[in-house]
């Protein structure tokens, strides 16, 4: 009997600490990092403080968590991408797995976007900085024509812009990522093929 209720309660720790990322992060999305408290977080959840304190003594520690949670697909396929060839095909693959890890850390996003100072701060920008370079150096040919070398960080950015600039543009959310998609994998396309004519 102990052992499987001992089993549920592993398991739901690790909902909880998921729940408390999530629900901390729709607060500081909705009212602003700097105006939310824990115990707010904590009775939105229903927990005690200290249920709360068990998994995060303060708020930054839940952004950095949920910062490192959600880049990690990136940080994955930065480590794919540099064993990868230099392939067109590699660079489609770059885009659409970029677009899939955008998607799911997309709250973050916004809320890094919205709270400048706070990601400063905290130091997630830098963090987020180097990770963007990485991913630049794996998409970009160094030896390129830099005309070519643009469009290939314009497919990147591509994929940002579709993400903030595209919110208010009518038509279904999945039709909005597969247009965005699209010109990001035409720009990279158009960057080999131009490249390739260069050299």
């Amino acid at each position: 009997m102990g052992v499987t209720m001992d089993g549920t309660k592993q398991q739901r720790r690790g909902n909880t600490r998921q729940r408390i990322q999530d629900v901390a992060l729709n607060l500081f999305a909705e009212q602003g990092y700097e105006k939310t408290s824990l115990r707010e977080i904590a009775e939105l959840l229903d927990v005690t403080k200290a249920a709360l304190y068990y998994h995060f003594r303060t708020k930054e520690e839940i952004i950095v968590s949920l910062f490192e949670d959600l880049t990690k697909p990136i940080e994955e396929l930065i480590a794919w991408g540099r064993t990868q060839p230099h392939t067109l095909e590699t660079k489609h693959e770059l885009v659409r797995r970029y677009s899939q890890a955008l998607a799911g850390a997309e709250p973050l996003f916004r809320f890094m976007q919205e709270n400048q100072a706070t990601v400063r701060e905290l130091r997630i920008g830098d963090a987020f900085k180097d990770r963007m370079r990485d991913l630049r150096d794996i998409f970009i040919d160094p030896d390129a024509p830099l005309v070519e070398q643009v469009r290939c960080i314009s497919a990147m950015f591509t994929l940002h812009a579709g993400m903030f600039v595209m919110q208010d543009i009518e038509g279904d959310l999945e039709k909005r990522r597969d247009a965005v998609l699209e010109v990001a994998l035409d720009l990279v396309t158009q960057a080999h093929e131009g490249a390739r004519r260069e050299g």
